[in-house]
């Protein structure tokens, strides 16, 4: 295997996708996942996507934070293993699912938490947006509104789940919840600040933004992820 100078970044694989529903997503995840604890050497891969309308919980969520009966609810609700509270999904809502390898970066989750955080945050300043982190809280947030939530999992140092990042959503499917378990802090979207902002935009800036925080060299795949 050829030896490169510290000066070469490592490359990221970020793939462009479009509305992808949530089981479709999530097992893309686990497959790569599972080919990067297989192939540590494997390349970081970012999924920029969004979904239609789903709520999801972590492995530990409370259901009281919902504030409906799942079992007869038009939409959609999943338990999964990432960390957090309730949280809700939907089209205008940039996701991103980073698989990456921690030990290659630092092998420490709270690192790894305030890094995506700072994404965020390098993301807004491209808009003239102040994005604020509250301790004790994960997530980003601008004038007291939370806009972009996070909850991962981490497995055998492999990264999964990630961000959403509120562009410009329909917010009312957050009334069914307390998002991420938090009562008192209402959902932002970006678009409240800059009417202008539209998904593709962010998505570019995402991409420049995770690929200076973590030090990658982007590389930009259409088409869906091939975990093989």
């Amino acid at each position: 295997m050829p030896v490169f100078a510290d000066s070469v970044r490592r490359q990221c694989k970020i793939y462009n996708l479009g509305l992808v529903p949530y089981p479709v997503a999530w097992e893309w995840q686990r497959s790569l996942v599972k080919q990067h604890q297989q192939h540590p050497e494997s390349d970081d891969v970012l999924l920029l996507l969004e979904h239609p309308p789903v709520y999801t919980l972590g492995q530990g969520a409370d259901p009281k934070f919902i504030k409906f009966n799942p079992n007869s609810h038009n939409v959609p609700v999943h338990r999964v293993e990432r960390g957090g509270e309730v949280t809700y999904h939907c089209p205008g809502q940039l996701v991103g699912y980073p698989i990456v390898n921690l030990r290659r970066h630092q092998q420490d989750l709270h690192w790894y938490l305030r890094q995506l955080e700072e994404v965020i945050i390098r993301v807004l300043a491209a808009y003239g947006i102040e994005g604020s982190r509250i301790a004790g809280l994960t997530g980003v947030w601008v004038a007291e509104k939370k806009v972009a939530a996070i909850g991962i999992k981490v497995s055998r140092w492999i990264t999964m789940h990630g961000f959403a990042i509120n562009v410009c959503p329909d917010l009312r499917g957050f009334q069914q919840i307390v998002p991420c378990g938090i009562s008192d802090r209402p959902v932002g979207s970006l678009i409240e600040f800059v009417p202008t902002v539209n998904l593709e935009l962010v998505r570019s800036q995402v991409k420049i933004a995770f690929a200076e925080v973590f030090d990658l060299e982007p590389v930009n795949i259409e088409g869906e992820p091939n975990s093989s």
